[in-house]
């Protein structure tokens, strides 16, 4: 079978490539950095978001297109022919954020925020939970049955551990400088449902070529039975940091609106549409493909990728706004020293010290 995996180098897309070599069919994968390709693993370097580079791409067809990449709904509808009719089998990604605050545990059938809210300043918005819906509104009314909409919920790995709506770059990073960390109390007792990507990226790759999944919608997460709250994951991580640093780290818990001014704008509407909302999920749906009580039970993973981490940490960029606008917060500041580049440095003095 031969697969393209768009976007393919992330957490899931990682695990994914492997388990479809695994399964010895040819994998071709597109990432904007070099990569060296290996046996049935091709990488091909580009931009899937521009159009032109796809056009080339999909000038000869695929049995199954993965698509990973996160798309403007104006940018998709350009687009989503041409991604439909060049495969066997459209795999679209898109998220179990879509879902209203209606139903527990969560169906794919459950109301989706884009055809119920009447916040009329979030629907003006295209913000991810408002797109991923409008853009499967796109695929269902595109004439074609051969795609596949996978919804996952929050996925976390070796390299990825989040705290709310938190990236490791922001709060693990902090604890490991011994700086405070924050975080909202109006989610402390709300349900998620953290999953291992590994056991999402192996959902997707049984539905990967399955005839019977086509034109169906799927929710990939933990069961219902599995969800923990948001206090349940802080204490996972910080029992996993005082057993492998050696102390706890420092929390500041804050209200609503005071966590919001340290946090861009766009997560204003993560949080309220989501973060804020109980997430737990049936899943029976997709165990005709794959065994869901055979996923990583919650803090066994999150504990296990946490050590892994923790004895090799590895970050991404920082984003020394954030962490400025927290540490006048905390009444705490960063070296120099740890910042990168003149313009890194200004624009943290900037917010830690300026009055904005």
């Amino acid at each position: 079978m031969k697969v393209l995996v768009l976007g393919g180098t992330g957490a899931m897309g990682a695990h994914l490539v492997h388990l479809l070599r695994v399964k010895s069919h040819d994998i071709f994968v597109t990432s904007r950095s070099a990569q060296s390709s290996a046996g049935k693993v091709r990488f091909l370097q580009g931009n899937a978001q521009k159009i032109e580079f796809l056009q080339k791409l999909l000038q000869h067809p695929f049995d199954v297109t993965i698509d990973f990449m996160v798309y403007r709904t104006t940018n998709f509808k350009e687009r989503a022919e041409l991604l439909l009719k060049s495969t066997k089998q459209y795999i679209f990604l898109s998220s179990a954020r879509v879902y209203a605050n209606e139903e527990h545990p969560i169906t794919e059938s459950s109301p989706r925020l884009l055809d119920i809210t009447e916040d009329v300043q979030y629907l003006a918005t295209d913000e991810y939970a408002l797109a991923k819906a409008r853009q499967e509104n796109i695929l269902r009314n595109s004439g074609y049955n051969n795609w596949t909409i996978i919804r996952p919920y929050i996925t976390y790995s070796e390299n990825r551990l989040q705290l709310g709506v938190s990236e490791k770059e922001d709060w693990l990073y902090r604890a490991l400088k011994g700086r405070t960390i924050f975080f909202p109390e109006d989610i402390l007792n709300k349900k998620t449902s953290l999953t291992y990507s590994l056991d999402v990226s192996k959902a997707i790759s049984e539905l990967a070529g399955n005839s019977g999944a086509l034109n169906k919608t799927y929710n990939i997460a933990i069961n219902e039975k599995e969800s923990k709250t948001w206090c349940d994951i802080l204490n996972i991580y910080f029992e996993v940091f005082e057993k492998i640093i050696g102390y706890r780290p420092k929390i500041s818990m804050q209200n609503l609106n005071n966590f919001l001014k340290i946090r861009p704008i766009g997560a204003k509407y993560q949080v309220l549409y989501d973060r804020m909302f109980d997430r737990n999920f049936n899943n029976s749906k997709i165990e005709s493909f794959a065994c869901i009580d055979n996923f990583t039970k919650t803090e066994t993973g999150l504990k296990k990728c946490l050590e892994s981490f923790l004895k090799n940490p590895q970050f991404k960029d920082i984003d020394w706004k954030i962490q400025a606008k927290m540490d006048k917060m905390s009444k705490e500041k960063a070296s120099l020293s740890e910042i990168p580049g003149i313009k890194q440095k200004i624009k943290y003095l900037l917010f830690r010290y300026g009055k904005n």
